[in-house]
């Protein structure tokens, strides 16, 4: 069972008290500015979980760049240097 509910900003604050208490049962709701989601009111317990797992998309990439302009070389000195 979804527990989100919407609100528009300006509903969002008339009704702060209420959505605090909803919270409080483990009631989430998205805040919306012109329809568009914008903020997320969550249970305390909800926020400390995302809080400690960060999504990995952000470090999503091609990897180009990571190890200079000529990756054998770089690679070969790392090599070099666990040989010592």
């Amino acid at each position: 069972m979804d527990t989100t509910r919407r609100k528009g900003a300006e509903e969002a604050r008339n009704q702060l008290p209420d959505l605090l208490e909803a919270a409080e049962r483990g009631q989430s709701t998205i805040i919306t500015r012109h329809g568009k989601p914008v903020a997320a009111l969550v249970p305390i317990a909800a926020y400390g979980a995302t809080v400690r797992q960060q999504p990995l998309l952000p470090l999503a990439g091609s990897g180009r760049g990571l190890w200079g302009k000529d990756s054998a070389r770089t690679i070969r000195k790392l090599r070099d240097e666990w040989e010592r």
